[in-house]
This record gives structure tokens, C-alpha cells and sequence, in this order.
């Protein structure tokens, strides 16, 4: 397998933490969307990344369907079996994905040409970000994990989308999240966590 992306990109990070955490055979290949001559449309119609390429020539593509299948791939999902556990674990992905939606609006709101920037858009993805802190510290009720007694895709998502907040969008939500802080501080220190960390970002605890 090959998993095409972005070093900085939170979407391909999730399944680089997955690939790390399951010590799956994939080779991560750098690809920039962006340019016109990317090969990543060929891969993905919609034109993002991550995209994963199960053999030659057969893709999938959106981060959720990426991380589902490599979650799954090896029979050994990192996914809760009791149906409270699973859909817990789908909640706390929701929220993380959510988090990360807003901070790459923000971030791309921010690289637009200052005189047609939106105050109003950068204040409304913020606040979503902040909502979405304040909604995950009241529902967690502490620990070393979201979900249970072990690492799950809650666990790795939310991790990864607070991280990535550190790196495009940081601001001192550990202030009024400790429960979450000291539970993303442990994360963290996973070996599938250091390892792909965003070129140029040093970690915060």
C-alpha cells in the first residue's frame, strides 16, 4: 500500500498515526495537491489528500474512508465492539474532525489577500473551535483514553486535531480544558504521534 499526502496536512496525518499505531507495509509518498500538474486528481477526482492506493491502479480516498479501511485491514480495528463504546468513539471523531474543518477554514481565510479576509468568517471558525474544546472537556470524564480502557480512534483523531490546532491555530485552550490537556499531553508522547509530526512544529504541553 501507498499513502499519498501532505506532511503538514491533518487528514493524512490521521491515517500516517493509523499506519504507525498498526505497523501497517505503507509507504507514505509526498504529493502537493495544489500545483496543475499534481498527480493527485488522477488518483482522486476531488482532488485532495490523503488518497491510498490498495494496489495498482484501485484508490480510496476521503480521510474517513482512508482510516476506516485501515482500521480494518489487518482484523484488529482500533474501533470499540460494545455499541456504547463505538458510537462514544464515533462522537469524539466527530468533534475532532469538526475542530480540524475549522482551523483549515480559518487557516485559508488567513492566506487570502488581507483586503478581501473576512473578520467575521475568522471569528465564527474560532468559535467553533472553542465550542468544540468546551463541549469535549465537560463530556470527558478524565483518564489515560476517551473511549474505554484503551487507545482508540477517538483517541487518535481528537489527538491529532488538537494538535494540529497547536500548529495553525494556537491559543491557550489548555487553560480551560485541563482535563483534555492532561489527557493530550500523554497521547502525545506516543511514538505514532512523534514521529509524523508537522515540519517546523514543536510540540506543546
Amino acid at each position: 500500500m501507498k499513502l499519498y499526502g501532505s506532511p503538514a496536512s491533518p487528514y493524512a496525518r490521521k491515517a500516517r498515526v493509523l499506519i504507525k499505531e498498526k505497523n501497517l507495509p505503507c509507504e507514505f509518498v509526498v504529493e502537493d495537491p495544489w500545483p496543475a500538474d499534481s498527480p493527485i486528481p488522477s488518483r482522486n477526482p476531488l482532488g485532495k489528500v490523503p488518497v491510498l492506493e490498495i494496489e495498482s491502479g484501485s484508490y480510496l480516498f476521503e480521510s474517513a474512508q482512508v482510516v476506516h479501511y485501515l482500521d480494518n485491514v489487518d482484523g484488529k480495528s482500533l474501533t470499540p465492539k460494545d455499541a456504547a463504546g463505538y458510537w462514544q468513539a464515533q462522537w469524539w471523531q466527530a468533534l475532532g474532525n469538526g475542530i480540524i474543518d475549522a482551523v483549515i477554514a480559518r487557516v485559508l481565510e488567513s492566506r487570502r489577500p488581507p483586503e478581501k479576509q473576512m473578520p467575521e468568517k475568522m471569528a465564527r471558525e474560532e468559535a467553533r473551535v472553542h465550542r468544540a474544546v468546551n463541549v469535549g472537556e465537560n463530556a470527558f470524564k478524565g483518564g489515560d483514553f476517551l473511549v474505554g480502557s484503551r487507545f482508540t480512534l477517538a483517541d487518535l483523531v481528537l489527538g491529532v486535531a488538537l494538535q494540529y490546532t497547536d500548529f495553525r491555530y494556537p491559543h491557550d485552550w489548555r487553560s480551560r480544558a485541563p482535563k483534555l490537556a492532561r489527557w493530550h499531553a500523554g497521547i502525545t508522547k506516543r511514538r505514532s504521534f512523534e514521529e509524523t509530526l508537522p515540519p517546523g512544529f514543536t510540540p506543546i504541553q
